[in-house]
């Protein structure tokens, strides 16, 4: 595959912040049981506008669970989230046009193209026929997706799935952004890019991301979360957890380590 032109952040009317809370993000006392297992307990944290935060932990500790509970997918068990001010179990439609969510295995119709995706994405969320073509316009520049609009989704790689995927989540032009592995299976040239953009995207927007690469962690972070067996147990900045790649994996081991 060519090298693509590195993807570009919109250029978009920034949101009134003197009208809107100053935590975009909201999760206290979040908690989630399946049956007699508790999946996250307690999970207490505030995400200012603006900030882009890496949500770390290893497999199982939770952070799928806790980012569905986050985007009105899961009701939590106790506890209570909030977007822009809206409570995702009382307001949970408000809530859902202030959010872009990308989960690990984007929901895709494979006989659709990406084009045919964004319009029925865009009026499952009544965008309206103008808004609809200059989004899918600007998300299909912003996310390098011109060679491949008329091809079926299906046929695409996983790499450019991802890409239809993140089209997606933005092109409402939410304010929080909740990714679940957004770089998974993309070439060293595509994460590039695509860490390129969410650090535009996280200029103007609230990003929250789950990884497990390290590396991103400190390229992409203003802040770093990390859960174990559903518990916060790492709130710091993107040093907090060493100066270095071995740092940051020996610190990583000690947090989560049974």
């Amino acid at each position: 595959m060519s090298q693509s032109p590195p993807l570009t952040a919109p250029a978009e009317i920034q949101p009134d912040a003197a009208s809107k809370p100053s935590n975009a993000l909201i999760a206290e006392n979040l908690t989630r049981k399946f049956g007699d297992y508790t999946a996250v307990q307690d999970l207490t944290f505030s995400l200012p506008r603006g900030q882009l935060v890496a949500f770390l932990g290893p497999n199982g500790a939770g952070k799928s669970t806790t980012m569905r509970m986050l985007t009105g997918y899961l009701t939590p068990t106790s506890g209570r989230a909030s977007v822009a001010g809206h409570d995702l179990v009382k307001d949970r439609l408000a809530a859902a046009i202030k959010i872009g969510y990308l989960p690990e295995s984007g929901p895709f119709y494979p006989d659709m193209t990406p084009v045919d995706f964004l319009r029925f994405i865009a009026a499952a969320r009544s965008l309206g026929t103008s808004t609809t073509k200059a989004r899918i316009e600007a998300v299909t520049d912003q996310c390098k997706l011109g060679e491949v609009l008329g091809k079926p989704i299906g046929k695409l790689s996983k790499g450019f799935k991802q890409r239809v995927g993140l089209a997606a989540a933005i092109l409402h032009d939410p304010e929080v952004l909740i990714l679940d592995e957004p770089t998974a299976g993309l070439d060293p040239n595509q994460v590039d890019q695509v860490r390129t953009l969410l650090k535009g995207l996280a200029k103007s927007r609230t990003v929250l991301l789950s990884t497990h690469i390290l590396s991103e962690v400190r390229a992409l972070a203003d802040r770093i979360l990390l859960i174990h067996r559903g518990k916060l147990r790492h709130d710091g900045g993107p040093g907090s957890l060493g100066k270095n790649e071995r740092e940051m994996e020996d610190t990583f081991r000690s947090l989560t380590r049974d």
